[in-house]
């Protein structure tokens, strides 16, 4: 039928509801990144199989995102040819399954799937404040690879499609704390990037942002023209709460507008005191 990744790191809290929204799967792989709690145990109480990649870096990834899901796309030996991505903290709803399981008995000619999200905050679904619910997270590994990073951009040699049904994510299960320390060390990484984007003169389309045909390429591409533009914290505020409308998700869709719009403004100061030290984000490379 398909495969399922999950990829870990201290996720014993959100695990066992994630393996069990999956338990109708029989090929499910945890990538786990050094966990020192019990996930890897759970992971293999639920029968599925345990990969270990740790790094001597302490940043996220060992500091690359993008190499890390690339590598578990190719060195992990999946049993189908179809392959589910899945965060701990993500639940696959009964209609998600159903419309994953019609698709993979008649893929067609599709390389990659995407699924609509539901993000979850103070008990409200986040239905407009998102910045886009669509991810790229039922594909064919070897149509896929990954760039940049962190928040990386996913690239697919092929067809894409859309499945319908929800895939639910619950990004604060662990506690304001956690999302404020996983996005700080997040706007470091996203710091780092843009000034090697800079210093390396990065090919950059600002026409792009707005006409280029595959969604993941024009995301990647607005990224870099938002990077470019004055007040962008402020901007990121207006464009969540006001322009996707997230005033209608209620006390919830300020307080996330808000979290991101800090979350904007800590990347700009970290590129800022990259740039006083004369780009030295190498050292820590």
């Amino acid at each position: 039928m398909i495969s399922v990744l999950i990829l870990t790191k201290n996720e014993e809290r959100d695990l066992p509801d994630c393996l069990a929204s999956i338990a109708w799967c029989d090929d499910i792989h945890v990538l786990d990144s050094g966990s020192m709690d019990g996930t890897c145990d759970i992971a293999r109480a639920a029968g599925a199989q345990v990969t270990t990649r740790t790094y001597e870096s302490p940043k996220i990834f060992g500091g690359d995102e993008a190499a890390h899901r690339n590598w578990s796309l190719r060195n992990i030996a999946y049993k189908h040819p179809w392959l589910l991505l899945l965060d701990a903290d993500e639940r696959v709803t009964p209609d998600l399954h159903a419309s994953i399981a019609a698709f993979a008995g008649s893929p067609g000619e599709f390389s990659a799937m995407r699924i609509r999200r539901r993000d979850f905050f103070m008990g409200t679904w986040l239905k407009h404040v998102q910045t886009s619910p669509y991810y790229l997270r039922v594909i064919r590994p070897e149509k896929m690879r990954y760039e940049r990073a962190v928040n990386c951009v996913s690239l697919v040699d092929g067809t894409v499609g859309s499945l319908p049904g929800y895939l639910d994510h619950y990004p604060f299960s662990k506690g304001m704390s956690h999302w404020l320390d996983r996005h700080n060390a997040y706007s470091s990484l996203e710091a780092q990037q843009i000034a090697q984007n800079r210093d390396s003169q990065a090919k950059f389309s600002p026409l792009k942002a707005f006409t280029a045909a595959d969604f993941h390429e024009r995301r990647f591409h607005q990224k870099e023209f938002f990077y470019r533009l004055p007040f962008r914290a402020v901007l990121k505020f207006m464009i969540l709460y006001m322009g996707k409308r997230g005033f209608l998700d209620g006390r919830a869709g300020l307080t996330y507008a808000v979290l991101q719009s800090m979350y904007e403004y800590m990347i700009v100061l970290k590129v800022r005191e990259l740039e006083r030290a004369g780009r030295g984000y190498r050292s820590s490379r």
